[in-house]
C-alpha cells in the first residue's frame, strides 16, 4: 500500500492552534505602545464627556493620559479575568470571569 499522493502539490505550512496566539501575547507583553486607536478613543471620550457637560475642550495630553489609564486598567482586568478562567480549569475567558474579577476587586456589588 502506498500513501495517497496529492499530485506533487505541497500544502501550505500551518501553525498548530494557539501557537500564533501565544506569539502575539509575547509580542504585546514586550511592547509599550497604545493598542486602542487614538481617534476612535478620542471620539468616545468626547461623546461621554458631552453627556455631562456640553462644549468641553480637551488638551491632547489629557486624552492621551485617559487612554494610558484606560488601557492599563483593561490590561489588569484581563489579567485577573484570565486567572479566574484558569482557576475554573478553562483556557478561554468568559463574561462570567470578567464579572467575578470585578466583583473580587470591589468594583461591582
Amino acid at each position: 500500500k502506498s500513501a495517497p499522493t496529492t499530485g506533487g502539490v505541497k500544502k501550505p505550512h500551518r501553525y498548530r492552534p494557539g501557537t500564533v496566539a501565544l506569539r502575539e501575547i509575547r509580542k504585546y507583553q514586550k511592547s509599550t505602545e497604545l493598542l486602542i486607536r487614538k481617534l476612535p478613543f478620542q471620539l468616545l471620550v468626547r461623546e461621554i464627556a458631552h453627556d455631562f457637560k456640553t462644549d468641553l475642550r480637551f488638551q491632547s495630553h489629557a486624552v492621551l493620559a485617559l487612554q494610558e489609564s484606560a488601557e492599563a486598567y483593561l490590561v489588569g482586568l484581563f489579567e485577573d479575568t484570565n486567572l479566574c478562567a484558569i482557576y475554573a480549569k478553562r483556557v478561554t475567558i468568559m463574561p462570567k470571569d470578567v464579572q467575578l474579577a470585578r466583583r473580587i476587586r470591589g468594583e461591582r456589588a
